[in-house]
């Protein structure tokens, strides 16, 4: 059998996409995988503000914010930041603050200066705390125990400042729904694991943590207050470091939040994290952009190459040996991040989603307004 020089180099490219594919996945994503996950401290240390911003919420906050009130923690405070809201949160906050004496309510008014979307109401309820040690969540978030805020705690370690949380999403009956959870799946286990590797560049705002200090320190959104997007993962990208950052996975510590139940929803939401991520660091952003493009390609070049007749049996081969390796990592992951149904439909999965990034992506190109709400 003999190859043409097409043949040749098409296969020379596959098996270096494949090697790269092994790059992130042995290198990087088994730290993960093998990641020893610690047990939750017994007590409460220092006292923590819970910071959560809310427009239009009146429904989720009636539904999800006593849970934050119940946690185990001896001290604490929670910051619900109405963000202009006409629905009801107002009034339902007011009823709030008769039964739970640590809810503290900041509103911000109506006007033509306030127009920097989620961050300025970020920045407002920082400003409002009255602890140094501050975690996030959303509106429609559910803490999975009442030991949440003891993981999220601030570590023993003086050197942390940021801990960086993770946020699955509740489970429907829904090509859709299983696509973002896949999304979200794949999104937490490389912050997570390039975290593990010492390289933190991004963190979720529906369950994360840090130092007021470190805020302020560095001028807070004040790089980015322009871009509508990235109150969490830009602040973390800009001021996480190898030494100052720690993960939580621990299962009492996630939070479940609410998907979004459309597509065009789904998509205005990804349209805004590829805004935010175009002001990523410049390693950071070749890192996940090869990422994404070496696996488009791996699978472009299968398929090309599947229908050759001198090179179908190696093009198989190499494939099915990629999905072999993923298979002995990730269906573990799947497990400890609350995703173990989607095990069985990964391959599935993972090629469509790896059409929609790049389907994204080129959107993302064309249409440059996205707004918070």
């Amino acid at each position: 059998m003999e190859f043409n020089i097409l043949e040749i180099c098409l296969l020379a490219a596959l098996l270096l996409c494949f090697f790269v594919q092994l790059y992130y996945v042995l290198g990087v994503h088994l730290k993960l995988a093998t990641y020893q996950i610690k047990e939750l401290p017994g007590a409460a240390g220092e006292p923590i503000s819970v910071i959560i911003c809310a427009r239009n919420e009146a429904e989720n906050l009636a539904k999800y914010l006593p849970a934050v009130f119940e946690q185990d923690y001896s001290k604490f405070e929670v910051i619900v930041v109405n963000d202009r809201s006409w629905d009801g949160t107002t009034d339902l906050l007011e009823e709030m603050g008769k039964r739970y004496a640590n809810l503290k309510v900041v509103h911000v008014p109506e006007g033509e200066k306030f127009i920097a979307g989620k961050k300025f109401a970020v920045t407002m309820g920082i400003k409002a705390a009255s602890y140094d040690w501050l975690v996030f969540t959303d509106a429609d978030c559910l803490p999975a125990s009442k030991s949440w805020l003891k993981g999220m705690q601030q570590p023993d370690i003086s050197a942390t400042q940021i801990v960086l949380g993770y946020s699955p999403y509740f489970k429907k009956r829904s090509l859709l729904n299983a696509l973002i959870r896949f999304e979200t799946f794949f999104t937490a286990v490389n912050y997570l694991s390039f975290a593990l590797k010492g390289m933190p560049y991004m963190g979720v705002g529906r369950n994360l943590a840090y130092q007021k200090q470190l805020f302020f320190k560095t001028k807070g959104f004040a790089a980015h207050m322009h871009v509508p997007s990235g109150d969490d993962d830009l602040f973390v990208n800009a001021n996480a470091t190898a030494g100052n950052t720690v993960i939580q996975i621990n299962p009492e510590t996630h939070v479940w939040s609410e998907p979004k139940t459309t597509f065009l929803s789904y998509l205005r939401q990804k349209k805004r994290h590829v805004g935010a991520g175009k002001l990523y660091k410049a390693k950071h952003k070749f890192i996940l952009s090869a990422q994404i493009i070496v696996q488009f390609l791996f699978y472009a070049l299968a398929i090309t190459l599947a229908c050759f007749p001198h090179t179908h049996i190696a093009a198989v081969s190499v494939f099915l040996l990629s999905i072999i390796v993923r298979c002995f990592v990730y269906p573990k992951l799947l497990h400890r991040l609350n995703y173990k149904e989607l095990k069985w439909w990964f391959p599935i999965l993972d090629i469509i989603l790896m059409l929609f990034l790049v389907i994204n992506a080129v959107l993302a190109v064309f249409v440059k307004k996205v707004q918070w709400k």
